[in-house]
């Protein structure tokens, strides 16, 4: 494309401090918890930061994008309401960094315009974004829309919702085994190496939740994925899911495809 004809907000995703990437390291540290929790919001430091913050959300394009880079990194029950009408903006950077502010700071009011992202919105950025987002809503909603995502977006959409399937099938044991029945089907067909990778940390999650024959099943697609898929990268997924389900029987399991020679 003629640099000429870049678009303002095509610059601004170019270098938007926010890169929707990075965000797939998350995937990985909120096992071990979210680090905003252990933040203090009575810290006078993080109190001017989110004041500024709202008082930029309340200004011109440039300025709204700081002050939505604020809320990305802190949560204030004051931002929702600044929030909300930024999803409704033009210019595509505005719309999912919001959809990112709403996933740190969830509120009930969002849900239902982020579901709409999710289902309609035409940048798959945006839609990226509220697939993470999205598994920060405890609400029996967000399964089904969630799992339509995971069948039938485009790969980094697909990537995302698979650990927020997780998320909302933690919620109960019949979530749990709605979402673990579309992590395997997802598992066995997806195209995406990536996202087969993220299907097996995903029930991962959900092992505990679920009850005993979708255990079971669940453990021999790890077997199959760690015996059979053409990928590297996911078969080192499914050795490493099996090794931390802290199941005897199937650590010997492993030692025995190890004495067989099937595994290294």
């Amino acid at each position: 494309m003629n640099d000429a004809l870049r678009k303002p907000w095509q610059e601004d995703l170019a270098s938007l401090a926010i890169d929707p990437d990075v965000l797939a390291k998350e995937l990985a540290a909120e096992q071990l918890g979210d680090p905003l929790d252990d933040l203090n919001p009575d810290d006078p430091d993080i109190a001017l930061v989110c004041d500024s913050g709202l008082n930029w959300l309340k200004q011109g394009h440039q300025e709204r994008l700081q002050g939505l880079r604020v809320f990305c990194e802190h949560r204030d029950p004051r931002a929702v309401a600044l929030l909300l009408p930024l999803l409704q903006e033009s210019c595509p950077v505005e719309r999912m960094s919001a959809v990112y502010a709403l996933g740190r700071n969830p509120s009930p009011p969002a849900l239902e315009p982020l579901l709409q992202l999710l289902q309609a919105d035409s940048n798959a950025y945006v839609r990226k974004a509220t697939a993470w987002s999205l598994g920060n809503y405890a609400d029996a909603r967000v399964l089904k829309p969630l799992i339509h995502a995971l069948q039938n977006d485009v790969a980094a959409v697909r990537l995302w919702a698979t650990g927020s399937v997780a998320e909302a099938g933690s919620t109960s044991p019949g979530n749990a085994d709605i979402a673990a029945s579309q992590l395997l089907m997802s598992l066995r067909i997806d195209a995406e190496p990536v996202v087969r990778s993220n299907c097996i940390w995903a029930l991962g999650r959900l092992y505990e939740t679920l009850e005993e024959p979708r255990r079971q099943e669940l453990v021999e697609e790890f077997v199959n994925a760690l015996l059979n898929d053409a990928e590297p990268s996911v078969r080192d997924e499914a050795r490493i899911a099996l090794e931390q389900l802290d199941n005897q029987e199937v650590m010997q399991r492993l030692r025995t495809l190890i004495d067989e020679g099937l595994l290294a």
